[in-house]
C-alpha cells in the first residue's frame, strides 16, 4: 500500500509539471505565439493578380500583419503609395514623394512579409545598375534553391537611386495598369544612404504574385523611398533570409469574389512590374 501511494504521488507530480510547462508557452492567438510559429513563412495578402485588376480595398490591418512579420512590402487601401516594413514599422511612401509612419489601424489589399532572419549576409560595391543587384541575389538563389522563398535587406550608401510611387485611387477603381499610366510619380536621389527591402517569388508562384524578386526603398532618415527601379550602389551590406513556407489571406469583398482569375493577366504584370518604369 505504501509503495502504491509514492508511486501515485509521483505521477501527480509529473502531470502537474508537464501542465505547468504547457501553460508557460505562448499560445497560438498570442502576438509571441503567431511570431514562433511563423517566424519561416512568407505571408501575403491577396493575389497581386487581384491587385492588378483593380481590388484596392484593404482586407487587413497594419496591426494584424505585425503579428505575421517585420519586414516586407505591399500597399495600402485605395493605392495610397507604396509600403516598406523594416524592423517592425509600417512606412507609406505616398504618391507626392513624401514618407510617413503608418498607424496600425490602416489595411492593406496587398503585400508579402515575413519575420527576417539574417541566414547570410556579404558586402558588396560598386554595383553600377539595379539589373547587376538582381544578378547578384539570383547567384544565390541559384545557389540555395530557386524554389524557396527570400527576403533580403540591402543597406548602405547609394550613389543612385531611382523610385516610383503613385496617388491614391477614388471608386470606382481602374485596372492597375491603366492607374500608372496616369498617377504614376517618380523620384531621382543621389548619394543618399538607405535599405532595399527585397522579396523574391518562386516560379511557380506566377499564378499568386509576380515570380522574381521585387525592391522597394527605404531612406535612413526615413523621408524618401518608393518601389525601386534604377541604382546605382556605393557600399552596401546583403543580408538574405530563406523561407520555406508560404501562407495567404484572401480578401472577403465582392469584388475580388467575381473575379475570373483563370484569366492569363501575364502581360499586365510585365507591365506594370517592368514596362511601366521609366529607363534612364
Amino acid at each position: 500500500m505504501k509503495k502504491r501511494s509514492v508511486l501515485v504521488l509521483c505521477c501527480t507530480a509529473m502531470m502537474m509539471l508537464c501542465l505547468s510547462a504547457y501553460g508557460s508557452q505562448p499560445g497560438p492567438g498570442s502576438a509571441a505565439g503567431a511570431a514562433a510559429s511563423g517566424r519561416d513563412t512568407f505571408f501575403q495578402v491577396s493575389l497581386l493578380q487581384g491587385l492588378t485588376f483593380g481590388d484596392y480595398y484593404g482586407s487587413v490591418s497594419v496591426k494584424d500583419l505585425k503579428l505575421k512579420g517585420d519586414t516586407g512590402l505591399g500597399t495600402f487601401d485605395g493605392l495610397d503609395g507604396e509600403m516598406i516594413m523594416l524592423d517592425g514599422s509600417v512606412y507609406k511612401a505616398k504618391g507626392d514623394g513624401t514618407v510617413e509612419l503608418v498607424d496600425d489601424s490602416e489595411t492593406v489589399p496587398f503585400c508579402g512579409i515575413t519575420f527576417f532572419d539574417n541566414d547570410i549576409s556579404w558586402c558588396v560595391e560598386n554595383i553600377e545598375s539595379y539589373d547587376r543587384l538582381l544578378g547578384i541575389l539570383n547567384q544565390k538563389v541559384a545557389e540555395y534553391g530557386e524554389n524557396r522563398f527570400y527576403a533580403a535587406r540591402i543597406t548602405g550608401r547609394f550613389s543612385e537611386m531611382n523610385v516610383r510611387s503613385e496617388y491614391a485611387q477614388k471608386e470606382p477603381y481602374k485596372p492597375l495598369a491603366k492607374v500608372l499610366e496616369t498617377d504614376q510619380t517618380f523620384f531621382d536621389y543621389s548619394d543618399i544612404d538607405g535599405t532595399l527591402v527585397a522579396l523574391y517569388c518562386p516560379p511557380y508562384m506566377s499564378d499568386l504574385n509576380a515570380a522574381g524578386w521585387h525592391l522597394h526603398f527605404l531612406s535612413d532618415d526615413r523621408t524618401k523611398g518608393g518601389h525601386a527601379y534604377g541604382l546605382r550602389v556605393e557600399k552596401a551590406e546583403i543580408a538574405l533570409d530563406l523561407t520555406d513556407s508560404f501562407e495567404m489571406k484572401l480578401p472577403d469583398n465582392d469584388m475580388f469574389s467575381g473575379f475570373d482569375l483563370t484569366i492569363d493577366q501575364s502581360a499586365d504584370i510585365k507591365k506594370v512590374e517592368t514596362d511601366l518604369d521609366r529607363k534612364n
